[in-house]
């Protein structure tokens, strides 16, 4: 008997996993809030022995060192990687008996990263399942670039090679368990499905479908931009990080987020988009949890500047401090709770307008009125508004100024982002409309269409 628990991180895109026979377990690329992979052994009955990193992530600070020293688990990573810390130093072909029955053999798959480790489980003498990290993934593979341009085609040579080695040496029944590929920027594309198996990779997945050349020449082409936190993961993970400090912060008057404010320090609502236009603090920033929170805001934000959290509640602040963590983010300047009333000390509070692509067809076009889409490059390419300004979101903070002088009307592909991006525009003392919509009704709204050097009216 044995049992894999997905342990879903979904504003990140990854996961990691819980393996067990009732009473040993291992654990897989855990993430660095280790409390849910505790409290999930807990609840198991469960002795956490093993901790296997596939690779030293690009997309969040483990928790792998942090739970091997709370649980006593040996913790495994590749004998290649410089880390700073002692570790069980694992390479290819190795093999790890968890329990009698449970055993886990390490297998190089570079592609992702040069150190690149996947983990096939055999159960008894039955390969059951592998655990891929950034290499396989649903349909898809992890993205090869993010060690830099110069190692971009030889990382993809090597991703197309590691895919067709696990295709080659585990069974067709084996099931397939990625880390990345569920929103991650680490995914080369999208993953398709929640679960799959070997079998249905090689039936399915390009990069066991195509040629090494067409494959590369593909998933080069395909590679957009990363997040910019990214570049501080790989440091941290070398290093050892420790597990995180969660409770909460120093509280903050409407005094101190003024001061805050001023300082130039973030101020982060964590309210919806839908509330923030209709009152907020003059200056503060939206980033709403019902979003790719942390990704955004660690995308955006100058690394080191402090952050405060406005929340309605404590436990939205906390949900906000767990999200940061978990890209190393790991203390709030302070926090406060309530709403806009609590926060602004008596000051006016700001509003802006949100409005449809109908509303903006109605004004696009007139003098004064600038029209800005803060999506990123290949979805620009694939299509866009004639007449908007290209200018990407994660480029905003540092690119605000040269937005045209007049009322700017911002948009993305469904009003998320482009909330953020109203929210930087408004603290640089521009007069905003957030286009809070789906783009796809920018046809039947009467808007012309961009579709590669096609007009569409």
């Amino acid at each position: 008997m044995y049992e894999i628990i997905n342990i879903d991180t979904p504003t990140l895109g990854d996961r990691s996993y819980l393996v067990h026979d009732g009473s040993t377990a291992f654990v897989i690329d855990p993430q660095r809030d280790i409390d849910r992979v505790l409290d999930l052994a807990a609840e198991r009955g469960v002795r956490i022995a093993h901790i296997f990193e596939t690779h030293i992530h690009n997309d969040y600070v483990t928790g792998g060192l942090a739970l091997s020293q709370v649980t006593g688990a040996a913790y495994h990573v590749n004998r290649d990687d410089p880390v700073a810390f002692e570790r069980v130093a694992v390479t290819d072909g190795d093999l790890i008996e968890v329990t009698p029955s449970l055993r886990v053999r390490a297998i190089a798959t570079p592609g992702h990263t040069f150190t690149h480790l996947s983990y096939a489980l055999a159960v008894e003498e039955d390969v059951v399942a592998v655990f891929t990290g950034g290499s396989l993934l649903f349909g898809s593979t992890g993205r090869p670039d993010l060690l830099g341009p110069e190692s971009t085609d030889a990382l993809a040579r090597h991703q197309h090679a590691s895919a067709h080695r696990l295709a080659t040496e585990l069974p067709e029944a084996a099931g397939v368990f990625p880390t990345h590929g569920f929103g991650s920027f680490c995914s080369a594309t999208q993953a398709e499905g929640t679960a799959s198996t070997i079998g249905a990779e090689r039936s399915s997945n390009p990069a066991l479908r195509m040629s090494e050349d067409d494959y590369v020449e593909a998933l080069v082409v395909g590679l957009d931009v990363w997040p910019a936190y990214y570049a501080h993961m790989g440091p941290a993970n070398t290093s050892g990080p420790g597990a995180p400090d969660l409770s909460p912060p120093a509280l903050a008057d409407a005094a101190e987020l003024r001061r805050r404010i001023d300082a130039g320090e973030w101020v982060v609502d964590l309210r919806n988009r839908t509330a923030y236009a209709s009152g907020h603090v003059a200056g503060s920033l939206n980033f709403g949890l019902d979003g790719s929170f942390a990704t955004y805001l660690g995308w955006m934000i100058p690394w080191g500047t402090p952050i405060t959290l406005l929340g309605e509640t404590p436990e939205a602040v906390a949900e906000a401090q767990r999200e940061l963590v978990r890209i190393g983010i790991d203390r709030p300047a302070a926090g406060a709770t309530g709403g806009p009333g609590d926060w602004s000390g008596g000051e006016a509070l700001h509003t802006y307008r949100r409005a449809t692509f109908a509303d903006l067809a109605g004004v696009a076009g007139r003098e004064g009125v600038v029209v800005v889409d803060v999506r990123r490059r290949l979805e620009w390419e694939e299509d866009h508004l004639a007449g908007a300004i290209h200018l990407p979101l994660h480029e905003l903070v540092a690119r605000v100024d040269e937005v045209p002088e007049g009322e700017v009307w911002v948009h993305c592909r469904s009003g998320y982002r482009a909330s953020l991006a109203a929210s930087v525009l408004a603290r640089a003392g521009r007069e905003v409309v957030v286009v809070d919509d789906e783009l796809t009704n920018a046809d039947g709204a009467g808007l012309d269409v961009v579709r590669g050097a096609e007009v569409v009216a």
